[in-house]
């Protein structure tokens, strides 16, 4: 069984500004509830495909790593990594973009990869037991926070 979310919001912002906002992966802390930080690995070109990072992220008093690879880098339209824990698949996380205007419609779409194993234990690591609720409220809350950031900055 695979778990998918998606959640939307409308952004007045570019859309090649918000991605390179998504693109620039350490900066996704500045959004995000649950990530606390991430740096990109072995002279990775950093929101280039096969770019590799490490991910922290924080739940309460767990903490946990895992490293992403992106897998889709068009500038202004998409960027997506994959997630793995060790040898194992953990996530797809998709960002789209969508510019009507002075409106940019962002997509943040997740796709559970985990085997049945992985999905047993993982709730011992990261104290979370609904992921794909857990997920929901998480990216509706990273995207309100870019939403406000974003719009801020493109004030008079």
């Amino acid at each position: 069984m695979t778990d998918h979310v998606s959640v939307e919001r409308d952004i007045r912002c570019g859309a090649d500004e918000l991605w390179a906002c998504i693109a620039d992966i350490p900066r996704m802390a500045e959004w995000s509830p649950e990530n606390i930080g991430a740096t990109w690995l072995g002279g990775a070109d950093p929101g280039a495909v096969g770019g590799r990072f490490k991910g922290t992220n924080r739940h309460g008093r767990k903490t946990w790593s895992t490293i992403g690879t992106v897998v889709t880098s068009d500038p202004g339209h998409a960027f997506a990594f994959r997630v793995k824990a060790g040898p194992l698949a953990v996530s797809e996380w998709r960002f789209t973009f969508t510019q009507t205007g002075d409106t940019t419609t962002v997509v943040e779409s997740w796709t559970d990869l985990r085997g049945g194993l992985l999905r047993r234990v993982a709730p011992l690591f990261t104290g979370v037991q609904d992921r794909s609720t857990h997920n929901r409220a998480t990216m509706e809350q990273t995207l309100d926070a870019l939403k406000a950031q974003a719009e801020a900055a493109t004030q008079p």
